[in-house]
């Protein structure tokens, strides 16, 4: 078995509030759009079960608790460069937590199906 091909890449986390908006629309969706309007390889949106923010109130997704504006945390993978330059696009979306972490990106073998 061969070891995939690997190539350095960055991780962009942004964390917002499920009701967080921009324009009407939701600011997860804003940076989704933004990214894929950037051409990064791909976005990701992922819906919190509990979390606090700068409020300091937990919101959760427990029946007895049932809460709106649980946490969302967008997560785009790409190469350092292309992540840094796509900042400033998000810079005006929210003032919650963004995070870059140094990852790799693992390559897989292109689909036999596939044409070069």
């Amino acid at each position: 078995m061969t070891t995939p091909d690997t190539t350095p890449g960055l991780r962009l986390t942004v964390l917002v509030g499920e009701s967080d908006t921009w324009h009407h629309r939701p600011v997860c969706t804003e940076i989704v759009h933004r990214a894929h309007a950037a051409g990064l390889a791909g976005a990701s949106v992922f819906r919190g079960i509990e979390g606090f923010g700068a409020s300091s109130m937990i919101h959760t997704q427990r029946l007895l608790s049932l809460s709106e504006d649980l946490p969302v945390a967008v997560v785009i993978v790409d190469t350092e460069e292309r992540i840094r330059a796509f900042l400033p696009l998000i810079t005006e979306l929210t003032a919650g937590p963004v995070t870059l972490d140094a990852c790799e990106i693992v390559r897989s073998a292109p689909d036999p199906g596939e044409r070069p």
